[in-house]
């Protein structure tokens, strides 16, 4: 037995409008991480057990290293299939919004979003949403969105109807936004939730194999290049920080994901309490924080570059060269 935290009201109304849609399009964040991914593929093929249609639109590629899920392939991007895209947004009745809390979070697809008339439903777990949907299911305090829509299909009356496909995809989301069950993961809802998940005949382990250490060998380089070149230590303040220019990844033939996973390394280390990780991307460098304890790197990622999150997981971005920002989230750190 889990909490029932979602308000029967709203699993009521979540469950009438996909009863009376017949063209359901899910949707996630920019730079979709397997949370984002995991919540959405899991959705897609419970849709389909109920005989309704459904396509995943991202606004751009998820990393490679999640295409071990099933029907990862059907996952339409917006800067792949724009026209196909934007033809199956406008002909959708119904529209979930998984695992971002604004908009913008979109990125390019955001006014394609924004426009679309039919009934939008946010199911999602970040702090301070906007109020754009008509549904809203907003629990900060859960681990993953993939748990909350584990938790949606099973107020909605479905849990026996949950295929093996279902539940992969879920389990995948809830493993990958606690590093494997690392972090964020001490309620003890997240393991009878696991355990469901397994009766219904996910592979944890040889999952967590897939997701976790199925990388390349240039993968294995550029970590190496990080932790014996990259990695700066800041004692005073507990906290590691590194980056990568453009340069240096196109050195380690990077392809989208390899850096997955290396933010979370120097929490390792004995004493230091906050990651942060500098990306250069096109115009813009991207950033991840992590820490762990009482530290707020959600709090740190708003005071600099307007950002946020969680309390031990948030992101940025800085239009800033890298010197500067990281000049500049050092001058934070001291506040």
């Amino acid at each position: 037995m889990i909490t029932k935290i979602i308000l029967e009201e709203k699993i009521s109304a979540v469950f009438k409008l996909i009863n009376s849609a017949n063209n359901i399009v899910i949707t996630a964040h920019k730079g979709p991480d397997g949370d984002a991914v995991g919540s959405s593929l899991g959705l897609y093929h419970f849709l389909y057990t109920l005989e309704k249609k459904a396509t995943v639109v991202l606004p751009d590629a998820p990393s490679e290293s999640l295409n071990c899920l099933p029907s990862f392939d059907s996952i339409l991007t917006l800067e792949k299939n724009e026209e196909e895209v934007k033809q199956i947004i406008s002909e959708c009745d119904l529209l979930f919004c998984l695992d971002f809390n604004k908009l913008d979070r979109l990125g390019t697809l955001a006014p394609l979003i924004e426009g679309v008339t039919c009934p939008k439903i946010l199911v999602d777990h970040h702090l301070n949403y906007d109020n754009f949907a008509d549904v809203i299911i907003s629990h900060p305090e859960i681990a993953s969105t993939s748990e909350l829509v584990f938790r949606l299909i099973c107020r909605m009356g479905y849990f026996s109807e949950m295929n093996l496909q279902t539940a992969e995809s879920i389990c995948a989301g809830m493993l990958t936004d606690t590093g494997g069950l690392a972090y964020n993961s001490n309620h003890p809802e997240i393991y009878t939730i696991i355990s469901e998940l397994l009766k219904k005949g996910v592979d944890k382990d040889a999952l967590y194999r897939k997701l976790f250490n199925s990388y390349s060998e240039s993968r294995m380089r550029l970590m190496g290049y990080f932790l014996c070149e990259k990695l700066t230590i800041i004692p005073e303040y507990q906290t590691a920080i590194f980056s990568f220019t453009k340069e240096e990844l196109e050195r380690f033939n990077y392809k989208k994901g390899d850096t997955e996973g290396f933010v979370n390394m120097p929490l390792s280390i004995s004493g230091i309490r906050c990651s942060i990780f500098c990306r250069e991307d096109n115009d813009k460098i991207k950033i991840s924080m992590r820490s762990v304890g009482d530290y707020s790197v959600n709090d740190l990622a708003n005071r600099t570059f307007g950002g946020g999150g969680h309390k031990n997981a948030a992101g940025a971005e800085s239009k800033l060269t890298m010197k500067e920002t990281i000049e500049k989230i050092i001058e934070e750190l001291g506040k």
